[in-house]
């Protein structure tokens, strides 16, 4: 009702004035797409101009690595084992007659040769006895030589022969017995070395036969003794050149000599044994010995620890760069470890392995590879699309 009377304020009808809107949408909607159609073909021409206008150079960095050029080789594997020095010969010194200690010769720690005299026993009555064992067998040797020229007289029988000859023979031991006691009152070494233990001193009493006197060892000839895991005990044989570590730094250089036959009960490891020859008796005996055995030996390369990867897999390996200088990943298997460097399975007989900035470039990129020293990790800007 409100418009129909606004409309005839303005002398028109309802109805006339819809007759009248009509044509003026229309128009209105033609003009729309007008514009719109002229708007796209400008923004057309605009793609084309940019389609025919020249390219912009773009610089590209292609990473700059260096890499190191490792050859394989033949690398014997090793055992470490921790034993001690011993003494290939030891002697205790034993007295073999009885009696005070008449004198002391040596003293603990001094060298000694074969033969040399340690200490002296009381002879006692053992010179006495001595000759009298001499003089009994002077005797029964002239009753064996007259025994025998009455039998060749036919004045004697052989049975007399007989009895006079082993009289003489006993008393013929007799001599040896007692010379050997009377020899045994000095005390010689059996062997050179160094005298390790004598607690002896003057005054002594040896109550019976087999008396401590002391301990001599020859330093000139050690054994480093370690123990080999079970694991282990089929790669070690005799006769392989082994090393063994003193704790003062030392390395020394023997042989293999002795692997036992049966384990121990309680750890099941094997002693194995490895001879030093020590010219000058430098080591000591009982020390710690850090015995190096030799095993398998297989192609490996040395590298340094830092060098090692890892791919998405977490397996390790390192990185290397090819003759298209593209990055690739080379799984390996960890052979040993020195204080050299850590020695790796798995790769190909020379291998160009990134020994800076492998942690910067990805497995399949291009990089620039560089033999040497790197003042940049960046290499110069190159042109490309």
């Amino acid at each position: 009702m409100i418009k129909e009377k606004l409309y005839a304020a303005k002398g028109l009808t309802l109805n006339r004035w819809q007759r009248l809107q009509g044509p003026h949408k229309t128009a209105i909607v033609i003009f729309g797409l007008s514009v719109i159609w002229m708007s796209s073909i400008y923004v057309t021409d605009l793609f084309k101009a940019a389609e025919m206008a020249p390219k912009e150079t773009v610089e590209v960095h292609v990473p700059r690595v260096r890499v190191t050029t490792i050859l394989g080789e033949q690398h014997t594997q090793m055992i470490r084992v921790m034993g001690h020095t011993q003494a290939d010969q030891a002697v205790n010194v034993r007295a073999q007659v009885l009696g005070h200690v008449l004198k002391v010769m040596v003293a603990k720690g001094d060298k000694v040769s074969i033969g040399d005299v340690l200490l002296l026993i009381d002879p006692e009555d053992r010179k006495g006895l001595l000759d009298e064992s001499k003089a009994r067998r002077k005797q029964r040797k002239i009753a064996y030589k007259a025994a025998l020229k009455l039998s060749k007289g036919g004045y004697s029988s052989q049975l007399t022969v007989a009895k006079a000859k082993a009289d003489l023979e006993a008393a013929r031991a007799h001599v040896t017995r007692m010379q050997r006691n009377f020899d045994n009152g000095t005390v010689t070494a059996p062997l050179a070395g160094v005298i390790d233990t004598f607690p002896v001193k003057v005054g002594d009493y040896f109550d019976k036969a087999g008396g401590r006197i002391g301990r001599i060892v020859d330093l000139t000839k050690m054994v480093a003794l370690g123990q080999v895991a079970e694991r282990d005990i089929e790669d070690v044989a005799l006769g392989k050149a082994a090393t063994v570590r003193l704790p003062d730094g030392r390395i020394l250089n023997g042989e293999v000599t002795y692997i036992a036959s049966s384990s121990n009960a309680l750890t099941r490891t094997f002693a194995v044994e490895v001879t030093l020859k020590i010219s000058d008796g430098s080591v000591r005996e009982g020390i710690t010995a850090e015995i190096k055995l030799p095993m398998n030996t297989v192609f490996a390369h040395r590298i340094s620890p830092a060098l090692l990867a890892l791919n998405d897999k977490g397996e390790i390996g390192v990185k290397t760069v090819n003759t298209d200088n593209i990055v690739e990943f080379h799984k390996v298997k960890v052979v040993s470890d020195t204080q050299n460097g850590m020695w790796l399975s798995g790769l190909s007989p020379q291998v160009r392995v990134i020994s800076v900035g492998q942690g910067f470039v990805n497995i399949g990129q291009t990089v620039e590879a560089i033999e040497g020293k790197l003042n940049s990790m960046i290499s110069q800007p190159r042109s490309g699309s």
